[in-house]
Order: C-alpha cells, then sequence, then structure tokens
C-alpha cells in the first residue's frame, strides 16, 4: 500500500531543553527511512506563520545529536493564540504540502498543536523540558542533562562551602515543579530542598534542618530551592535573621538549558522521534509520545493536558529521610 503521508514538517517550541536536537536528527532520519520528506520549521509556531522553513535531509542533521539547544530555535508566538495567527499556520502547512507536524516541547507546545489540529493538520508531540513536568510521561527530553549540570555546578561550590565553612543557597529551576530540585537535592546531599508542590514552614524544612546538621557535626550547609518555592536571596536573607549565618547566594539559572545532551537524553529523544513518525505514518493523529515503566507509547494528546503530575512521593520520603542529618 503507498504510503499517505508524503511530507511532515518538524518544530521545537517553548524552552529549549538538551536533546532536542537528538530528536530533530530522529524524526528527519525516521521520515527518511520511510519515504516521506520532512521540513524544518524555524524559531516555532513563529515560523510555522511566517513561512520560515529548511528542508531537511540525512546531510543537514548529521552531528547534532550531541548538541545542545536547537538548531531549528525556538521562539514564543503570542500572534498564533490568535485565530488569524493559526489560519496562517495552516496556510503555511497547505502551501507546503505537509501531511503532519511533531511538536517538541511542553505543554505550551502541545496545546498550540491541539490548534492547529481543529483546521485537520495531523500532530504529535514530544515532550521536551527540563522541568520534567509532562504528565502524561514519567521522563521529559532534557531533564537528565539538566540535573547533571546543577549537580556538577553544586559540587563544585560544595568546595568552597567545606573550607570557608558556609551556608549555600542555589536556586535551581522549576517554576512550577519541584522535579529538578528533588532529584539534584537527592544527588547532592542538601541540607534542605524547597519545592513549589509543598507548603514551607520555614522554620521546620530550613531552619531546623540546619540545626540537626550542625548538631551533628556539620560546619556547612546546602539548601536547593526551585525558582517556584521562593527567591533565593530572600531565603538567603531570613536564614541569616533567624540563625546568624551569612548564607552565600546562587542562581543557576539558563546555564541549566545549555550542554552535551547526556546518553539517557540522546537515546530517549532518539526513541520518541522514531515512533512519533511511525505514529504519523500510521495516519494517527493527536498523539503524544510518552515513556511509562521504560515502554515507549503514545496517548491522546486532550488527555494528555488534562493530566496533573505530582512529585514522585517514594523519592520525597528519601528526601526527608537524607536531609538535616
Amino acid at each position: 500500500m503507498e504510503n499517505a503521508v508524503k511530507r511532515i514538517g518538524v518544530l521545537t517550541s517553548g524552552g529549549d531543553a538538551p536533546g532536542m536536537n537528538a530528536a530533530v536528527r530522529a524524526v528527519t532520519r525516521s521520515a527518511i527511512y520511510r519515504g516521506i520528506d520532512c521540513v524544518g520549521i524555524r524559531r516555532g509556531y513563529m515560523g510555522l506563520i511566517n513561512g520560515d522553513v529548511v528542508k531537511l535531509d540525512a546531510s543537514s542533521v548529521n552531528n547534532i545529536i550531541n548538541r545542545g539547544g536547537t538548531i531549528l530555535y525556538t521562539a514564543r508566538c503570542q500572534e498564533f493564540l490568535t485565530e488569524e495567527g493559526q489560519v496562517k499556520a495552516v496556510n503555511t502547512c497547505k502551501l507546503l504540502g505537509l501531511d503532519g507536524i511533531v511538536a517538541i516541547g511542553g505543554d505550551g507546545t502541545f496545546r498550540g498543536a491541539l490548534d492547529l489540529s481543529k483546521y485537520g493538520v495531523s500532530v504529535v508531540g514530544i515532550p521536551g523540558t527540563i522541568d520534567n513536568d509532562i504528565a502524561c510521561s514519567h521522563y521529559s527530553i532534557g531533564f537528565d542533562t539538566a540535573c547533571n549540570t546543577a549537580i556538577e555546578a553544586i559540587d563544585k561550590l560544595r568546595d568552597t562551602m567545606q573550607s570557608h565553612e558556609r551556608c549555600s543557597v542555589v536556586e535551581v529551576m522549576g517554576r512550577n515543579a519541584g522535579h529538578l530540585a528533588l532529584y539534584v537535592g537527592i544527588a547532592c546531599g542538601a541540607t534542605a530542598v524547597l519545592v513549589p508542590e509543598k507548603p514551607i514552614d520555614f522554620e521546620r524544612d530550613v531552619i531546623e534542618k540546619i540545626r540537626i546538621a550542625r548538631l551533628n557535626g556539620r560546619t556547612h550547609y546546602m539548601i536547593v530551592v526551585a525558582e517556584g518555592a521562593g527567591s533565593a536571596p530572600e531565603i538567603g536573607k531570613k536564614i541569616q535573621e533567624e540563625i546568624a549565618i551569612e548564607p552565600r547566594v546562587t542562581v543557576l539559572g539558563h546555564v541549566q538549558r545549555g550542554g552535551t545532551p547526556t546518553a539517557r537524553d540522546r537515546v530517549t529523544a532518539t526513541r520518541m522521534g522514531y515512533h512519533a513518525v511511525n505514529v504519523l505514518a500510521e495516519g494517527r493523529t493527536n498523539r503524544v509520545i510518552c515513556v511509562r515503566d521504560g515502554r515507549f507509547e503514545d496517548v491522546d494528546m486532550v488527555e494528555a493536558l488534562q493530566m496533573k503530575k505530582s512529585l514522585n512521593e517514594q523519592e520525597y520520603a528519601v528526601l526527608e529521610a537524607m536531609t538535616g542529618a
């Protein structure tokens, strides 16, 4: 039977994440393997509105599996939120003869894909966000690399903390989700970790943990805070007011989004990209590729956006046992 899907587009949208390039490469090569043309859409949905596209082939995605960021660039597009902007994007799809779109990003990216689907465009989403907050998937591209970047920075901070017997407050990314802070906190042996999902009792969750650590013979303390749980400078100031320790504050910021993707992110991105092309080639639409218990699956996009992802309670229980000691 002749393949009904002749040409697909791929875009990256929202915040970038290490491994996005590996996903773009996988989509391109999987499409070519199936005899499908692949078009790269630059700058996310803005590029779809403006017709900012590039033909992708095997050579154009050579040597990008190890690169951070995204060769297709990414942007947030207010115009695409309007009906007029969506119609322009759909017209670009018609002009280019795109039979489907693979959209790599987070929840906002998937909502944009759903808007396209209302006009008859087939869409598949691939989770790419260092926050790891895509509810339908146990894992999203970029999380492992971001964790390792934060851990490496904190390990270096620990060296100077030990030398000067200081307290350090480190702010990691995570506006609405504390998965990154929780994982990093466990991995670096933090004295205390603050996440937006858990109500904060400052005396119990920070001050008392520092006191316990001091009574256990520690003279340096590491406080990890997700950006959505509070401002690191304010937390540092409050610690100084409460127990007369002057913390050093470090906001890691966007450094967590960069860098060479880890093996886990490269392989996950590659498998997700491969699966996404298979879904489109089978004539299916409105799906999100996800990893569940090590298996790569796809779920309905509308259902995926309705799901809520909570913290891993087993990991949090481990964290509680480890902190302050």
